[in-house]
């Protein structure tokens, strides 16, 4: 998509920290941490968001969870535990409307998420 930053990020157009690419997917250091690891997980094909999705023309999302664990373990999260947040639609908080999850972790998260909303 055009106007996209995800997608300029993807094709290099854009500088990131990345740390990790396949095939389908591409993940990088989010350029405002709210934890000491946060890793925005995007895939390379263009998809608004999860209500855009199928099983058809989405078959990358097969390997979501994988990729996840993958990219969790190596961020030497494994043991620790982590956060995986996905924002669906600009009422969730979503931003930047190209799917992406947030992997968050290394330090104690607790619950709830957002305490000074829980009331």
């Amino acid at each position: 998509m055009e106007n996209c930053i995800f997608c300029k990020i993807i094709a290099g157009d854009i500088p990131s920290s990345k740390v990790y690419e396949d095939k389908d997917w591409y993940a990088f250091k989010d350029i405002e941490p709210c934890a000491p690891v946060h890793i925005l997980v995007v895939p390379k094909k263009h998809v608004k968001s999860i209500m855009e999705m199928t099983n058809e023309g989405n078959p990358e999302f097969q390997n979501f969870f994988p990729t996840i664990k993958h990219i969790a373990t190596e961020a030497g999260l494994k043991d620790k535990g982590f956060r995986l947040v996905v924002n669906t639609g600009e009422k969730a908080g979503q931003t930047v409307f190209h799917f992406h999850a947030h992997i968050i972790g290394g330090k104690d998260m607790g619950w709830p998420p957002f305490p000074e909303e829980a009331k």
